[in-house]
């Protein structure tokens, strides 16, 4: 019987399930996707999340792999607003660091099957989970699979969430998106832009292989967006052709926000999603759900060992809370800069914009605030 059964075997679930294993634990990942999808949301790691990811011995493997973004620069119409450079952030990581999702998921799988060859299990898809008093039994399409602990790490929809009674409440947004992935041909090098047009932002982020990531808001969801049409609404709103023939991704998706009203019930506790969704505008998700297993899982090792840490879990309780709080807030201001504006408050905004980011201060407050300082 594994001590832990962590259920969802993403980037957030693995790597709990790394750090459970360099501590002795006897973990069980419980997934059920047969393999790593292909399709990628998340792309940037924060250096907070960087930092945190150097525990599980991957951060070096990462950073080889991606791109580093030193800063961004905001256009409208053509003309520069304002530029934003991470240098001045503190720590060893002054970069977001850009590599596609399922890079990210390939190492941290490789780094678990390092520690514990057998820990991770594809193709089972959890249906029920009873906290029976000192086990937990979750129940799978594969069987029954008992554990001192549980810990749900399987997205928005998370069924452990339900199953351990957890209420979290939904708030959707009117904000929508398409984005793609497409050779770069921007010049923009490794640095990330936004474009702040009248009909709603545009924003371009550099991907490993000399590739761009563009995403592009929308007044309502699109079904099945094509490689044309989200290259067609970048030039459009930015004048910059983009190259359709080696399209890689395309995706297009609604906003909401849900966040638990607690992250521990019992035996089982959450990370990632599962805790909170919040607005991927920022890029925020995938790093929040790090520094959650970061927190969490010295007290599940610490549990194991018999210690009290009912303490150390009220800690994470509010702790955690209050930081997808935060990372909300800041996705919902990140939302209201992208929306469409008539031209000229569009031009009077980004003109307040470009002064107040000329002050040295209140430039370094940003970038401490884009990157989760």
């Amino acid at each position: 019987m594994p001590d832990v059964v962590v259920v969802g075997g993403g980037p957030v679930g693995i790597f709990a399930a790394i750090l459970l294993a360099q501590e002795g634990v006897d973990v069980q990942v419980l997934e059920r996707r047969t393999a790593r999808s292909s399709h990628s949301r998340a792309i940037g790691i924060h250096p907070p999340a960087l930092a945190a990811l150097e525990q599980a011995e991957v951060a070096d493997r990462l950073i080889a792999e991606g791109v580093k973004i030193p800063g961004g620069v905001a256009r409208s119409r053509g003309r520069t607003v304002a530029e934003l450079s991470f240098a001045s952030l503190p720590g060893r990581h002054p970069f977001v660091l850009a590599i596609p999702q399922e890079q990210t998921e390939r190492i941290l799988s490789g780094r678990l099957a390092e520690l514990a060859p057998d820990a991770l299990r594809r193709g089972e898809t959890v249906e029920a989970i009873h906290d029976v008093g000192t086990q937990v039994l979750t129940v799978t399409s594969g069987g029954t699979h008992r554990s001192r602990l549980v810990i749900g790490a399987d997205g928005a929809r998370s069924t452990v969430r339900d199953a351990a009674g957890i209420r979290a409440g939904i708030r959707p947004y009117r904000d929508a998106y398409v984005m793609g992935d497409f050779p770069d041909n921007t010049g923009d090098g490794s640095t990330a832009a936004l474009y702040l047009e009248p009909d709603g932002i545009v924003e371009s982020f550099p991907l490993p292989g000399s590739v761009r990531r563009w995403v592009v808001r929308m007044p309502s969801l699109v079904d099945s967006p094509s490689a044309q049409t989200v290259a067609g609404l970048v030039r459009e709103r930015t004048g910059i052709p983009v190259d359709t023939r080696n399209n890689t991704m395309l995706s297009s998706f609604a906003v909401r926000r849900r966040i638990a009203e607690r992250f521990v019930q019992g035996r089982i506790a959450l990370i990632g999603d599962a805790a909170h969704e919040v607005s991927p505008i920022g890029g925020q998700g995938m790093n929040l759900g790090w520094l959650d297993a970061a927190q969490l899982m010295p007290l599940v090792v610490a549990s194991l060992g018999g210690a009290d840490v009912g303490l150390g879990l009220r800690r994470f309780n509010s702790e955690r809370r209050q930081a997808a709080m935060t990372a909300a807030r800041q996705a919902h201001i990140n939302m209201l800069l992208g929306r469409p504006l008539p031209p000229p408050v569009l031009t009077a905004r980004n003109r307040v914009m470009g002064r107040i980011a000329a002050v040295r201060s209140v430039h370094d407050a940003v970038a401490r605030t884009f990157t989760m300082h």
